[in-house]
């Protein structure tokens, strides 16, 4: 009879609710505003791909300590202390940023508000593919400078801060407009993300590889770094020759026709027709073999 006393004494101590004081209420908010506005963070920054990293690395490190790999064992545990300090350094603009924010908002009133710009990805249109593609086409005709960036997977929100927030429909005529000699936002990229120009005259990471042709300039270079750091597909156009090129997965194809341009964009444009996301990029199909050089 004792021993059942105790027994139940025992689960009864775990399932009494304990008492809670306005201190612990408080310490329970913050805690939970801190990991919102992290998560948030990670989620409109490219530390969402360095988290998805070291998921995978967490996960690698669990089999091999399941299944006795004393080798990859010890080769992550030597490295995980130096890939944190790397972490830290290759993402010391987000950190400053995160920071910069935290400082100029008010969390109470940034808790509650929605923030339309960070809505869900939704795929590129057949329409806004066929503006992007009119307006290509339009400027190559008379040598106009273009650097047009589509944001897909990887959030390229501290690009975007670089530059003029447009936030407008989609269409050939702006595009041009836009990048029209002599006019206040033709330096620079133009982000493309929902089908909507976000933003203008973007600053964009030049490109340190050795591969790329020295007879290219900045804008093509700035292409192929944008390329480098995102999954995003950058179209270019030559101020000098007029030539057509896509940035994409730190690659640049030149000398694109206008049917290879739309091609390649075509591979770029999502299906949600079932209600399901699928990536249609799927190393080089047939098109691609054709217009690579």
């Amino acid at each position: 009879m004792e021993q059942l006393l105790s027994v139940i004494e025992k689960y009864l101590y775990w399932l009494s609710i304990p008492q809670m004081s306005i201190t612990d209420i408080l310490d329970i908010l913050i805690v939970s505003v801190l990991i919102y506005e992290i998560a948030k963070w990670i989620k409109n920054t490219r530390a969402w791909t360095l988290l998805k990293g070291i998921m995978l690395l967490v996960f690698v490190a669990m089999v091999a300590y399941v299944c006795q790999l004393h080798t990859i064992s010890w080769l992550i545990n030597n490295t995980m202390g130096v890939g944190v300090t790397a972490a830290i350094i290759v993402f010391q603009p987000e950190l400053r940023n995160a920071l910069e924010q935290l400082g100029r908002k008010n969390p109470i009133v940034n808790l509650f508000s929605s923030d339309e710009s960070r809505d869900e990805k939704v795929g590129y249109t057949d329409r806004t593919l066929q503006e992007i593609v009119r307006a290509t086409i339009e400027m190559s005709k008379v040598k106009t400078g273009a650097l047009i960036v589509m944001e897909r997977e990887v959030p390229l929100g501290e690009f975007e801060r670089t530059g003029i927030p447009v936030d407008a429909k989609m269409s050939s005529q702006l595009l041009i407009n836009i990048f029209e000699h002599n006019t206040p936002l033709h330096d620079g990229a133009v982000i493309v993300r929902n089908n909507r120009i976000v933003s203008a005259t973007c600053y964009l990471p030049l490109s340190d590889s050795l591969e790329i042709e020295k007879e290219l300039g900045t804008r093509h270079r700035a292409a192929v770094g944008i390329s480098e750091v995102s999954d995003s597909v950058t179209i270019v156009v030559s101020e000098e020759t007029g030539g057509i090129s896509i940035a994409q997965g730190g690659r640049i194809y030149r000398g694109l026709t206008p049917q290879q341009l739309r091609d390649r964009l075509a591979v770029v444009k999502n299906d949600y027709s079932d209600g399901r996301k699928f990536r249609l990029w799927k190393g080089l199909n047939r098109n691609e073999r054709k217009i690579r050089k």
